[in-house]
């Protein structure tokens, strides 16, 4: 049977910080209130990297991590919600800056949970035998689909990038378990709106606005602690793991009350779930990616150790991996 492992993680975000502080000189806001509520303290914001740029420099990481090269790669999934094109996809780009050119490419949605869908779609290309060593990429440049004066939004997200590279193994470790779900009858709780139905036959009255992220801050809170904590619960039963098995818990970094409340209703300790959300924000489909990477690079994270991988996200979405280190 092949097994899939990650064998490198990389990440990358903007040197651009932005503070709690610098959010209160442009709408009604405040340190107090945004870390109150959030546990947000600061977000890095792009201001010359597009969502390739970043991109491409976590998965030049996770490659260099992995000890493998280019050529080694045969595709790259790029999760994203903020591509710099329509076509090309950003996966196609970074291969084109990669010069991976032995490699397919491709980009998915699945918003905030858009690292865990890429690599549940890479591992299943793994087993099937399709393919032996896959780049996976979560990336996203929030901030270019932001309302700057909705302070129920505009204090929330980030920029960056997060990138894995997993391969095929013999050896009886890696991905145990995972499960994706969605439920579109939620979809208008948390949004951005596309480029609107233009052509000869459609007459405006004004202008449309510009496209940004709308949301209903109580159904998503709601939405993301039942969705999460029921999410975690199955991988473990597929699994046949228990709560005491987990080391770690890498959730979509979103918002610490949220966080906070899922440990509590999965019997699992807070300690237990890494955050580095206080220093990056919401950065969507990166946030998982480049959590996992500052994990693995601490050095706590052992051969062996339990970990799962939690997101949620608009879709709505949701899905988790349980993986042996």
């Amino acid at each position: 049977m092949r097994h899939v492992n990650i064998i490198g993680t990389g990440s990358y975000t903007p040197d651009n910080t932005m503070s709690n502080d610098d959010i209160a000189k442009l709408v009604d806001t405040s340190d107090e209130w945004i870390t109150s509520r959030t546990g947000i303290r600061e977000r890095r914001i792009s201001t010359k990297e597009s969502t390739a740029d970043m991109a491409y420099e976590a998965a030049k990481r996770a490659i260099k991590s992995a000890g493998i090269t280019v050529d080694d790669i045969e595709l790259i999934i790029c999760a994203t919600i903020t591509p710099d094109y329509f076509m090309p996809s950003v996966a196609c780009t970074v291969q084109g800056m990669l010069m991976a050119h032995k490699s397919a490419a491709f980009d998915l949605n699945a918003a905030c949970t858009g690292f865990v869908y890429a690599m549940v779609t890479a591992s299943q290309f793994i087993q099937s035998g399709m393919y032996n060593k896959v780049l996976v990429i979560g990336v996203d440049t929030i901030s270019k689909i932001l309302d700057w004066q909705d302070r129920s939004t505009c204090v929330l997200f980030g920029d960056g990038a997060g990138a894995a590279v997993l391969s095929a193994s013999d050896i009886k470790r890696g991905i145990i378990a995972s499960t994706l779900s969605s439920d579109g009858s939620k979809q208008s709780i948390l949004y951005c709106e596309a480029i609107p139905l233009a052509n000869p036959y459609i007459k405006y009255k004004e202008e449309p606005a510009r496209p940004s992220i709308k949301m209903q801050g109580q159904e998503v809170f709601k939405f993301a602690v039942r969705s999460v904590t029921d999410t975690i619960k199955k991988v473990l039963t597929m699994g046949n793991l228990t709560e005491e098995d987990v080391k770690f818990l890498v959730s979509h970094q979103a918002n610490r009350r949220i966080i906070d409340v899922v440990a509590k209703n999965s019997n699992i300790p807070i300690e237990k779930f890494y955050m580095n959300l206080e220093r990056y924000g919401n950065t969507s489909s990166a946030s998982i990616g480049i959590a996992l990477d500052e994990l693995v690079k601490t050095g706590d994270l052992k051969s062996g150790d339990i970990i799962i991988l939690v997101g949620f996200g608009g879709g709505m979405t949701s899905g988790a991996i349980a993986i042996e280190w």
